[in-house]
């Protein structure tokens, strides 16, 4: 048995889990070069099974990507909630609202896209950069989100999977294009809590390409999976921000 194996493939599932963990990234970072050094050595090590090792370097290095990916993640939320730049405008479907609907106007209504009085879906939400439309939220999704993908984790005891079907149109000016990853949606608890689907990275089913980069005109549309509390799913609201600089305003989830 390859016992320097065996503690190296443990210190990268640990480095993994808490490098996927907000506010445990630090940890991630250090176990995981551990974990890399030490699934290398083992490889070297003569008369020893070499499987363990192997599975140690290809979880330390996949935890240190998702580790970045997570960081990155972490720093644009931070920067969106300090430098919100206030342009973002909504218009409210008149019975047509699509991601190719007209340019949105400044929403009249006092108090409108607050936790309060959220808009409601189907409302065309605009910056300088994007236009981002919720075309339908569906609540008690757990099962199509576990069957979407063999990886895919149940969810903790009292919570549910929630589908968040939204589109999403570039129409800025940046000649090399952006990616949908730039728009940010997330749920707030009516407790005021705020989830977002770094805190369960599922795979959804028909999920949204964030990662490609689209250029002026053209849209994403998928879906979302986030992980919120069953008893009271329906009553949270959903925090859209279409853009990294544009303000956040807040949509109904039914």
């Amino acid at each position: 048995m390859n016992v320097l194996g065996l503690i190296a493939l443990i210190t990268a599932v640990l480095g993994f889990i808490f490098a996927c963990i907000p506010g445990a990234l630090i940890v991630g970072w250090i176990l995981l070069p551990i974990a890399f050094v030490l699934a290398i050595v083992s490889l070297f090590l003569k008369d020893k099974a070499k499987g363990m090792g192997v599975a140690a370097l290809i979880t330390s290095i996949v935890g240190t990507i998702v580790g970045v990916v997570v960081f990155f993640a972490v720093v644009a939320t931070s920067f969106d909630n300090a430098f919100g730049s206030g342009d973002t405008k909504v218009v409210q479907p008149s019975g047509t609202a699509g991601a190719n609907a007209g340019t949105a106007e400044n929403k009249p209504a006092a108090g409108a896209g607050t936790r309060e009085n959220p808009h409601p879906i189907g409302s065309t939400i605009e910056s300088d950069d994007w236009r981002v439309v919720i075309n339908s939220v569906t609540l008690a999704a757990t099962d199509a989100v576990v069957a979407a993908n063999q990886f895919n984790k149940p969810p903790a005891p009292g919570s549910e999977y929630i589908l968040v079907n939204y589109s999403a149109t570039y129409i800025g000016d940046d000649p090399d294009g952006q990616m949908p990853a730039f728009v940010s949606i997330e749920y707030v608890t009516a407790t005021g809590t705020t989830v977002s689907g770094l805190d369960s990275l599922v795979v959804a089913p028909e999920s949204i390409d964030s990662m490609s980069t689209l250029y002026k005109d053209a849209t994403a549309t998928g879906n979302k999976a986030i992980e919120v509390p069953t008893a009271a799913a329906d009553q949270g609201v959903l925090a859209v921000r279409p853009g990294m600089l544009a303000d956040k305003v807040f949509v109904s989830v039914k």
